[in-house]
């Protein structure tokens, strides 16, 4: 008596270059999800302690300090008391600046894109193959470290970027010295600090992480 096989169930198994597209794609990688989420809660947190801007730029509140001692002071208690909004303000100069050079913004992203893609949010696992030779973790990383000085000494990038900051900080320090604080909730401040002072760079740190986060 003859007897039958089972069906055979259909297996599908993935290609190879489906298996190399789903080990490469930087967008989903698990390292830049939790880089993403933990970004997107120090935002929230961070501007969760904005001060209100017309509280900022009240002239009533503004006056010429008596001395070097008194305008540092100054500059202290409302670097703790709008540490948001004066990061906002050195941002804003960063912005404009880049925004008035498109060739350095331009640059600057591509030289971003190459850090991301290339290094922070790549797997380990394959190692990066270019025209035929395989770098290393640690060749990837010295490459691009050459790279960005060199970006930044020859190009202008860094002097863009160095002279929005400064031009941003000499903003917060001229308004921190010549505005009076007494009118502030410094003891609300105190309390808070050890939670959100580190709030905009606090998704730098945390666990363990599948990347190099």
């Amino acid at each position: 008596m003859a007897t039958t096989n089972p069906p055979l169930l259909p297996i599908s198994t993935p290609t190879p270059a489906t298996q190399a597209a789903s080990t490469t794609d930087p967008a989903a990688s698990p390292g830049l999800r939790l880089f993403l989420s933990r970004f997107s809660d120090s935002i929230q947190r961070s501007l969760s302690d904005r001060r209100p801007w017309s509280e900022l730029i009240d002239r009533t509140t503004l006056s010429r300090p008596e001395s070097l001692s008194d305008a540092t002071s100054r500059l202290r208690k409302n670097l703790s008391y709008f540490r948001v909004n004066y990061a906002a303000i050195i941002a804003l100069c960063l912005g404009a600046s880049l925004l008035t050079h498109p060739i350095s913004l331009a640059v600057l992203l591509a030289l971003l894109a190459a850090w991301c893609f290339l290094y922070l949010f790549r797997p380990s696992d394959p190692p990066l193959v270019i025209f035929g030779r395989t770098f290393s973790d640690r060749e990837t990383l010295l490459g691009l470290v050459v790279i960005s000085i060199l970006v930044a000494c020859f190009t202008s990038v860094g002097s863009l970027i160095i002279s929005a900051l400064l031009i941003g900080s000499a903003l917060v320090c001229l308004h921190g010295a010549f505005r009076i604080p007494e009118d502030l909730f410094l003891d609300e401040v105190d309390s808070v600090t050890g939670g959100a002072a580190g709030g905009l760079l606090s998704f730098l740190g945390g666990g363990g992480s599948t990347g190099r986060i």
